[in-house]
């Protein structure tokens, strides 16, 4: 399947801001089920672009704005050729060895209901997979998917605690638990194309990954409780989402901001192209 994605994220200051910097992983790797056939990213004239790869191996844009400006505008347009692998990903770049994966963060800390959820999953069944199927189902049995009552600061204690949440949150407490059963379990950033015709959305979308004795990393989207397959494009990885976050920044001064943000993921051909 060939997805395009047209992806525009606003930044409006109330005053002058007088410095800011901005890193976006926003940019697609290539490995099996996936090829990168273009892409662009783009921002606001007048400030410095600079390209890199992350320690987690994520293609990353920084920006920065040393003048006086009330708006960030930064927009990615590409195109992405996908392929259904049931949710294994192979070829990838692996800077670090899958044991690093059970690190715990501020976001994935696991307490005794989040370890419980792990162990009921494991204490289920012998099969591994099975096991983290189970964990999936189980984690979005216990949250609800509602916008609007959690935030990117909240962890996975709190989303488990509230019993709603986002796909950010579903990933989190996956992630947490299938730590705390000793399975290596990391964050992804991407896109879902929900509807062929490309209808316009507000955020982007994100899910785990999970290490399987034999398959390898296998990917769980447990707000949709799917493994993912040719609709989804992959784009970055972390321990957690601060550190696999689409956009991130720090400015001084502006006051109040204002932040919007459109998403277009559509199969090419389709009716948005």
């Amino acid at each position: 399947m060939q997805i395009t994605i047209d992806h525009e994220t606003r930044y409006g200051y109330e005053t002058d801001v007088s410095y800011s910097i901005q890193s976006f992983r926003l940019t697609p790797q290539a490995y099996d089920g996936q090829v990168v056939r273009a892409w662009l990213v783009t921002a606001s004239d007048g400030g410095l672009m600079h390209a890199f790869t992350d320690s987690f191996g994520n293609l990353t844009h920084t920006l920065v704005i040393d003048k006086p400006h009330q708006e960030v505008v930064v927009r990615v347009q590409g195109k992405v050729d996908t392929s259904n692998t049931d949710g294994v990903v192979s070829g990838t770049l692996e800077p670090f060895p899958p044991l690093f994966y059970l690190r715990d963060t501020e976001l994935t800390h696991a307490d005794g209901a989040i370890r419980a959820l792990g162990r009921a999953a494991h204490g289920a069944t012998d099969d591994p997979l099975d096991c983290l199927h189970r964990l999936m189902h189980t984690v979005r049995d216990a949250i609800d998917y509602k916008t609007g009552e959690t935030a990117v600061t909240t962890n996975a204690i709190e989303a488990l605690t509230q019993g709603a949440g986002v796909c950010q949150d579903h990933a989190h407490v996956f992630i947490a638990a299938a730590r705390a059963i000793g399975v290596p379990a990391r964050y992804v950033s991407g896109y879902l194309l929900h509807t062929e015709d490309g209808a316009e959305s507000e955020a982007a979308h994100a899910w785990a990954e999970a290490l399987v004795p034999d398959l390898g990393w296998v990917g769980f989207d447990v707000a949709n409780r799917v493994c993912p397959t040719d609709h989804y494009v992959r784009i970055g990885v972390g321990l957690d989402y601060r550190e696999a976050a689409p956009v991130r920044g720090v400015r001084r001064g502006g006051g109040t901001e204002n932040l919007s943000v459109s998403v277009r993921v559509a199969q090419a051909g389709g009716a948005a192209q």
